[in-house]
């Protein structure tokens, strides 16, 4: 009993949760600056895209597949959105065309998955070059930034003095549908069964197929969506936009505990490691650390969240096979 509980206690999201509250108290005492509203409403509008894209992508990491063109998407999507406004159609018609646009990108690396049976890896790295080159042929080298001052005001301001962000608040109501989805309906629960062994779900009746491309459509989605904000928070679109995100998701969603191969963690873990992630790179901006050595800590921290996991299952593996193999051998009754 007391062997369980304490393994609930230190399951890596957990540790991951435990880690940001951590973190986040050293850098409040020991970071000038930190504190401020103004520097925290930058932490989360600046962590705000990673943590919109790590939605669908936990989900579509615990079903066993990825997607590493969400970063393109979103630039495509942004790209998109700066040559229509270019040519003069309604901020109000533009957006629905980015999203638009997200979910047939989605739906090109699903069906490429599901119905060609290709590997989800190969073809998002695929779909990531063709996305992002047909952005740069959509705006070229072009830079929009006069965009409707109410939009951009949402997009990157906050509420009144305090550190929240407009932005937060949509956000918040997404993350609801999507921990409700993961983990309180039926969809979520055959997730996890596909991810954890896809054949055994399909054997029971998953519709696996029609599942992962439901997964990549919203991907692809979400991922638009994220264009669009960022080239609103940023008041730019070009087609270079959020380029190298998918490295940052990946990372902060692996960090919070989701299983690379599938089948196992939570939500909350995932929204963890996003914040942690976006916690480090502020601390690290503030002290006027290079964006190249944050790019080198953000790949130690993947590599770490893909490791650390492992390592665990494995002493747990370990300390099971000793506890097996030192326990007394059961006594035979004696025959009369």
């Amino acid at each position: 009993m007391a062997d369980s509980a304490l393994a609930r206690a230190v399951r890596w999201d957990t540790v991951v949760g435990a880690l940001l509250i951590v973190v986040l108290l050293l850098s409040f005492g020991f970071v000038d600056g930190f504190g401020n509203a103004l520097n925290l409403s930058f932490l989360i509008g600046n962590t705000l895209p990673i943590a919109l894209i790590a939605l669908p992508m936990t989900l579509l990491v615990v079903s066993g597949e990825i997607d590493l063109s969400v970063a393109s998407t979103a630039g495509l999507s942004g790209a998109v959105m700066g040559a229509l406004w270019n040519q003069g159609l309604p901020i109000e018609a533009i957006i629905p065309v980015c999203l638009l646009l997200g979910v047939v990108c989605g739906l090109v690396n699903g069906l490429l998955v599901t119905r060609l049976g290709l590997p989800s890896l190969a073809v998002t790295i695929g779909t990531l070059a063709a996305y992002r080159g047909i952005a740069q042929i959509v705006l070229g080298s072009d830079a929009v930034t006069d965009f409707p001052a109410p939009y951009l005001d949402f997009a990157a301001g906050r509420i009144g003095d305090t550190f929240v962000p407009y932005a937060l608040l949509p956000f918040l109501a997404l993350l609801a549908v999507a921990v409700l989805a993961l983990h309180a309906t039926p969809f979520g629960r055959s997730l996890f069964a596909t991810g954890a062994n896809e054949e055994a779900a399909r054997f029971a009746g998953v519709r696996v197929k029609r599942q992962k491309l439901i997964l990549f459509t919203v991907t692809g989605l979400m991922a638009s969506l994220t264009g669009v904000f960022w080239a609103l928070h940023y008041a730019s679109a070009r087609f270079d936009n959020a380029t190298g995100l998918e490295l940052s998701v990946v990372a902060a969603v692996l960090l919070g505990g989701i299983d690379f191969d599938g089948g196992k963690g939570t939500l909350g873990g995932a929204i963890a490691g996003v914040f942690l992630l976006g916690a480090l790179q502020n601390v690290m901006s503030l002290g006027d650390v290079s964006a190249q050595s944050q790019i080198v800590v953000t790949g130690v921290l993947l590599v770490v969240s893909v490791l650390g996991p492992r390592v665990g299952r494995q002493i747990a593996v370990a300390k099971a096979g000793r506890r097996a193999a030192s326990a007394p051998p059961p006594t035979s009754a004696p025959v009369p």
